[in-house]
């Protein structure tokens, strides 16, 4: 069945993956990855005319969908829970912009000491993703 893809294992590693995104994302507002990111500055162009508190307000409608469309996707069960396991393991993947930017920058990039450990976490999450659906 679909929904014993999610082991132990990899439920574990998405609950590390939990602290490991906070302080990566630390790192990233200190050191103002969002004012040099080319992607994140073309993710939130939008809101850049409005106001603190209306862009503030808009974002968080917007992560309120995605957080229902998530849940209810994950409630469905089935291949839907490997869809959002997928989905999830796309983000480890994505953040390996930090060590290409890093790289063709030759020197510090926003986001990159903390990015190893994304990286390592995103290869044991892939590791376990990749076995789980071998053996189903």
């Amino acid at each position: 069945m679909l929904n014993e893809m999610i082991t132990k294992k990899l439920k574990t590693l998405i609950f590390i993956a939990i602290p490991v995104f906070f302080i990566h994302g630390m790192e990233e507002y200190f050191n103002n990855f969002y004012e040099i990111d080319p992607i994140s500055r073309f993710a939130f162009q939008y809101f850049e005319n409005f106001d603190s508190l209306r862009a503030t307000f808009l974002f968080f409608q917007i992560m309120i969908v995605v957080l229902l469309i998530t849940s209810f996707l994950l409630l469905l069960g089935g291949r839907y829970i490997l869809f959002v396991a997928i989905l999830f393991g796309l983000v480890f993947i994505f953040e390996l912009h930090h060590l290409y930017r890093g790289i063709t920058m030759m020197e510090y990039y926003p986001g990159l000491i903390t990015s190893f450990f994304v990286y390592v976490l995103g290869y044991f999450y892939w590791k376990e993703l990749l076995a789980n659906l071998k053996r189903n």
